[in-house]
């Protein structure tokens, strides 16, 4: 009769012993944390302050700084040659973003609904190279083709157009458009993979509903494919976007923003301004900007994203 309650008694100790020894444990998950958190302080954190204290002095790395207050700012946001990066980077996004992401879609439809097997498996891989190409050497070899002498002349020439051939990233006018071409080829795969994944996790009975209701494959891609990929659109979006404002590589080794200024964009500012002309304050002004504008943009784009789901 006694031997219950003393088992109660002794267990319940044994358990508050338990808890008080596994509660200090909670600092074990902290500290496998703590290498990661200390190099994004040092690495992200801490420059991110320092460019933010920069940007409101004249400095340029030497001699001993001047505070300017938001003078850096306001001349980034009035001084149309700072201005116009800007516009470049935003006119960037229709190849960085809405042309990959539109045909991405389409070709992650083609093959997730004809190209199955041995060569949907090669048409993934084919279109994914270019994301895992480095975009020094992508920035190269597009370098190379654009040349008056480069494969996309001699195509050109070929097939009976060579009245169309130039230099690509010497024209005044086409040379940002051909810069964010190699944005489209670079972005197209990873955007089509990443539907494509998507597109594997609709339930096939939806599809199956549909062809019975009579809808065809532009109504099925419409009203089915489309709806149920809303997520990773809003991903491809976010990313590509984010590669757009920030773009650097690849204008730097085509063009370092030229001709003149037709293709300079905020990134390689940064960079002339900083190394070149030594105005660490304005670049850094130029960066923080820079910064704001991508999160305000993602934010925007997560929110819409989202809008069906609030």
């Amino acid at each position: 009769m006694t031997s219950k309650p003393r088992t109660a008694a002794v267990a319940a100790p044994t358990i508050r012993s338990r808890r008080r020894h596994a509660a200090p444990g909670g600092w074990a998950g902290w500290l496998y944390v703590l290498p990661a958190l200390v190099m994004y302080g040092a690495f992200v954190l801490w420059p991110l302050i320092t460019s933010v204290r920069y940007s409101f002095y004249d400095w340029n790395g030497i001699r001993p700084a001047t505070w300017v207050g938001f003078a850096n700012y306001e001349r980034v946001l009035t001084d149309r040659d700072l201005i116009q990066p800007v516009i470049h980077a935003f006119e960037l996004v229709i190849f960085f973003t809405i042309i990959p992401v539109t045909l991405g879609l389409i070709a992650a439809a083609l093959i997730h609904g004809s190209a199955r097997g041995r060569f949907g498996t090669v048409a993934r891989t084919v279109l994914f190279v270019p994301q895992v190409i480095p975009l020094v050497a992508a920035g190269i070899a597009w370098k190379w083709a654009y040349a008056s002498t480069g494969i996309v002349n001699q195509v050109l020439s070929s097939i009976g157009l060579g009245r169309l051939t130039r230099a690509w990233l010497a024209d005044f006018d086409l040379a940002l458009p051909a810069v964010g071409f190699i944005g489209t080829w670079v972005l197209l795969g990873f955007c089509t993979v990443l539907l494509l994944t998507g597109i594997g996790k609709i339930d096939p009975s939806l599809y199956e509903a549909a062809r019975i209701d009579g809808a065809g494959v532009i109504g099925v891609f419409r009203s089915i494919t489309v709806p149920s990929l809303i997520r990773e659109i809003g991903v491809c979006v976010t990313v590509s976007m984010i590669a757009a404002l920030s773009s650097f590589d690849i204008i730097y080794v085509t063009t370092v923003g030229g001709p003149g200024t037709e293709t300079m964009v905020p990134g390689v500012l940064i960079y002339r301004l900083a190394f070149a002309e030594r105005n660490i304050g304005l670049a850094s002004a130029m960066a923080v900007v820079l910064m704001l504008l991508v999160v305000v943009c993602v934010l925007a784009i997560q929110r819409l994203m989202r809008g069906d789901d609030a």
